[in-house]
């Protein structure tokens, strides 16, 4: 205000230091703009956080009563000013560290959101998700078979059954009888391409079924559901590593090594189950009722030319698993608007209302009796 150049200027006084430098230059520039004349003082105690994490206040307060200087007594000097700024400097230094921290953990997960939004953005660009799927076949059975393949080379249990098992669980093609005993005496060179072979055929039947002008985005959905699905459960499971990765540190091993390697596994295991998850939709969702029943008919009758991919014709689905399969198309699309045939909604319960008033455990019973509810009627409630 008016006056205040006269009297030589604002004064900034400060009672302690800030662990950052800048914001103590900040607070100094308040004193003195555009050229007005001014002044600051900052107070610093040897008991502030500053000086007893990082600047030596033992030391000092020894040096103090050597001299025999009386308590509260001001002190200036150089060694005290250098004394306060390389506390400082410690303070920016350990912040900069876990500002580093923080940008290399985040780096691992900025690695990982752009090969699946590279890969989520490609099935929404691109104008033949059916190579897509083509090629999630080509590369997720293969590794899926050596997976079940493996756990009999380990003793640990029989890996055809485990593989014929979860064949007849996820795609419609049913090994059994002869095509199982054939299976069983095969390498997985040899099973991989009559299986892939069998799983193409399979669905390129159910896609003849499918509605044309929706087939494109029925296999959109197919994949994008799994890679949603999945990256979310993903992100949980990041957020859990990160959290109690800091603990590796006591075992003399780096948390951020850890981190990147923990979750490059868990990246991998991602791919793979976003792939196999994409296997169990395939024949799990429709945009044509009448046509996914008429294909389930001829895979289940034998019509088809499948058959003669492994010499026999297919046994009968079960019911109870065929009927399970979504035979509408996904919710908040509309993707069976081209369908022809009619889905039966399931009935739903409507909870039921009371028309009376509530009556009171203590209130008089309704049924005139002149005892209270809880010691008439409601005794059995």
């Amino acid at each position: 205000g008016s006056g205040v150049t006269d009297l030589g200027g604002l004064l900034v006084i400060g009672t302690e230091r800030h662990p950052s430098r800048r914001i103590d230059r900040q607070l100094r520039g308040r004193s003195a703009r555009q050229g007005d004349p001014g002044e600051s003082i900052f107070y610093v105690s040897f008991e502030d956080d500053l000086m007893r994490q990082y600047g030596a206040s033992d030391r000092m307060t020894n040096l103090m009563e050597q001299l025999k200087l009386e308590e509260g007594q001001e002190l200036e000097g150089t060694l005290l000013t250098r004394t306060i700024e390389m506390a400082q400097k410690r303070v920016e230094e350990r912040n900069y560290l876990r500002r580093k921290w923080v940008l290399q953990y985040d780096d691992v997960m900025n690695q990982q959101r752009s090969v699946i939004y590279g890969y989520r953005n490609e099935v929404i660009q691109t104008e033949d998700p059916h190579a897509l799927i083509l090629e999630v076949i080509e590369e997720a059975l293969p590794a899926r078979i050596q997976e079940f393949l493996s756990l009999e080379d380990e003793g640990t249990a029989t890996g055809h059954d485990a593989l014929i098992h979860w064949i007849n669980m996820t795609f419609p093609i049913r090994l059994t009888g002869q095509a199982a005993e054939e299976l069983r005496g095969k390498s997985a060179e040899e099973i991989i391409p009559m299986i892939d072979q069998r799983i193409r055929a399979t669905y390129a039947l159910k896609m003849a079924h499918e509605n044309p002008d929706h087939a494109d985005e029925l296999e959109r959905y197919i994949i994008l559901s799994a890679i949603d699905n999945l990256w979310r459960e993903h992100l949980y499971a990041m957020d859990g590593l990160r959290e109690g990765i800091g603990l590796r540190a006591q075992g003399q091993k780096d948390p951020l090594v850890e981190y990147k390697k923990e979750g490059y596994d868990m990246f991998v295991g991602l791919m793979g189950s976003i792939k196999g998850e994409i296997l169990n939709n395939l024949f799990r969702s429709t945009t044509n009722p009448e046509g996914f029943q008429s294909f389930l008919g001829k895979i289940s009758s034998g019509r088809s030319d499948l058959a003669s991919l492994f010499g026999e014709q297919p046994a009968p689905q079960p019911a109870d698993r065929i009927a399970a399969v979504n035979t509408s198309a996904p919710e908040s699309n509309d993707l069976a608007s081209g369908g022809s045939g009619e889905i039966e909604l399931p009935s739903i319960q409507l909870p039921m209302r009371r028309e009376a008033p509530k009556v009171g455990r203590n209130d008089p019973c309704s049924c005139g009796s002149g005892k209270k509810f809880k010691q008439c009627c409601g005794r059995k409630a």
